[in-house]
């Protein structure tokens, strides 16, 4: 089975933060492609363009849901630009798509599609160390109150094995 796995993560990173945030995105869009995996975004710049661009460059497919009426408003490595015309409310149908997201620093929109992520009981990955929400989630009593599956990570290739782990577990358990 493809599993698609979500990357969900910020347009705009904060200086001091991008470097290394752009860098994990585009990791986890590596091994996200190396285990023939969908990489499915928000199909903007940012983070979703890191990952788009990791994914892109390992053979993967990628998929950006897009808040707009223009698929031209992709980011140059989404393979598949669904505009939706929904703006931010498009965040629950990317989640929606997923197996399992991966969060990664993020600000309000990635807060956003955790909170879907909770509500449709889809497995989260939390990113720790990448800023953002994500780490303030992290440093919270958040996670205690998340029903359903989670696991933290603190690099890009674990990110990936735990979101495909966590992704074959719901689905072993929809059948």
């Amino acid at each position: 089975m493809v599993f698609c796995i979500a990357v969900c993560g910020s347009r705009d990173v904060p200086p001091h933060e991008s470097d290394t945030v752009l860098l994990q995105a585009e990791l986890i869009g590596k091994y996200v492609a190396e285990n023939q995996c969908v990489l499915v975004t928000g199909g903007r710049g940012g983070v979703m363009e890191a990952a788009c661009k990791g994914a892109k460059q390992n053979g993967g497919m990628t998929i950006g849901i897009l808040p707009g009426s223009r698929s031209e408003d992709a980011n140059p490595y989404v393979d598949i630009a669904l505009p939706t015309m929904m703006g931010e409310r498009r965040n629950a149908l990317l989640v929606s798509i997923a197996d399992c997201i991966i969060a990664v620093c993020g600000r309000w929109g990635t807060l956003n599609e955790i909170t879907y992520a909770v509500i449709q009981r889809k497995p989260i990955v939390f990113l720790k160390g990448s800023g953002g929400f994500v780490d303030k989630l992290l440093a919270g009593d958040f996670q205690k109150a998340i029903p359903g599956a989670y696991t933290v990570s603190t690099n890009p290739k674990d990110a990936v094995e735990q979101a495909i782990n966590l992704a074959s577990d719901v689905n072993v358990s929809k059948h």
